[in-house]
């Protein structure tokens, strides 16, 4: 499954890339997010929860940057897995100020297996759309009010 998009952010792109390298800050915006620990440079363990249709479950797994370049983009490798399946995917993240704000752009690729993957294509790419709409409002709203508090 491919996934690409870009979202503007409020805050320069300082402030959006402490957001998505800081385990923290990150894992307020992780949409069912359990735990994120850094494990050493740039490597993380995850772990995660969250349902799709009838099928729900926890997850875990790891979490690797790579190809970090700040504040401008970075390489991200994920895996994980639980009773319901596994997910393996790889993304780029890229930042560009835009008038005051940081524009976002994403894209990467993603296999999900198990019972999970039943679900069919187009629901696990619904639920991977409605996962991102939900990180970046989550982080949006974590930059507003760092903004009105700094």
């Amino acid at each position: 499954m491919k996934i690409q998009g870009q979202v503007l952010l409020p805050g320069g792109r300082e402030q959006v890339w402490e957001l998505l390298t800081n385990p923290a800050k990150l894992s307020r915006c992780l949409p069912g997010c359990e735990r994120l620990e850094a494990t050493g440079p740039d490597r993380y363990k995850v772990a995660v929860k969250f349902a799709l249709a009838a099928i729900g479950g926890n997850y875990s797994g790891a979490v690797e940057l790579r190809d970090k370049k700040e504040p401008e983009s970075l390489h991200m490798i994920l895996e994980g897995k639980g009773t319901p399946g596994f997910m393996k995917g790889e993304g780029r993240i890229q930042l560009a100020e835009k008038h005051g704000q940081t524009q976002v752009r994403y894209e990467g690729q993603a296999l999900v297996g198990g019972m999970i993957a039943a679900v069919g294509q187009r629901m696990i790419e619904a639920a991977a759309k409605r996962i991102i709409q939900q990180f970046f409002e989550s982080a949006a709203a974590q930059l507003r009010a760092s903004a009105a508090s700094g």
